[in-house]
């Protein structure tokens, strides 16, 4: 059985669970206790060098690091990542703008914020919230004529971005001055279903050390 090495208030962690969730794909999860220093344990670091959660561990023992290359590995030959070429690329074109312009700027300012790191962070809160309002007005762009990031159904796109994307009011941001993105995470919220709920960081005791 597949392992997902996981930290529940992990939005990258939240993705993996969407899509195994939505494929019924049967797993374990494995908690890892990141404020603890447990992902710099020589054990986990076996399994991702860079030190970070998630990890999907397969049944043979061979990992995959990197939260949407195992999206892209879980979806491989279902709807979720569509086999045509084009349609695949763009998919991956949203995955980059994921990892690019979503969750280093949203994400980041998310755990600031709710994790009490605002003020150890003062220096480059400025960039980091001009930058989040050019992702949300590019989104905006894309979103005014299409139901999803690629065309009129879910992908692995959509979740990857939806996943730190919808909850950017946590750190400030009005969706409301968004209607294309507001309506497309009705959209996607919709499509995933319940039984997927958002962790805050409050549920770990130690994340405001």
């Amino acid at each position: 059985m597949l392992t997902l090495h996981d930290y529940l208030p992990s939005q990258n962690g939240w993705k993996a669970r969407v899509v195994l969730g939505l494929l019924n794909i049967p797993y374990e999860s494995r908690l890892v206790s990141i404020f603890e220093g447990e992902s710099h344990t020589d054990a986990f670091l076996k399994l991702n060098p860079a030190g970070a959660v998630p990890v999907l561990e397969l049944e043979d023992g061979r990992a995959i690091a990197e939260s949407n290359a195992i999206l892209i590995y879980l979806a491989e030959g279902t709807p979720l990542l569509p086999a045509d070429r084009y349609v695949s690329a763009k998919v991956m074109q949203w995955l980059f703008f994921e990892q690019y312009h979503v969750e280093p700027v949203i994400g980041s300012l998310r755990f600031w914020t709710l994790a009490g790191r605002l003020e150890r962070n003062q220096a480059t809160l400025p960039a980091k919230r001009e930058a989040g309002a050019r992702t949300l007005a590019a989104l905006e762009r894309s979103l005014n004529d299409t139901p999803f990031l690629v065309g009129d159904m879910l992908t692995i796109a959509d979740i990857a971005v939806y996943a730190y994307g919808h909850r950017a009011e946590d750190c400030g941001f009005a969706l409301a001055a968004y209607p294309a993105v507001l309506a497309w995470t009705d959209r996607v919220r919709d499509a995933i279903g319940p039984g997927y709920p958002v962790h805050l960081y409050s549920i770990d005791p130690h994340s405001a050390a």
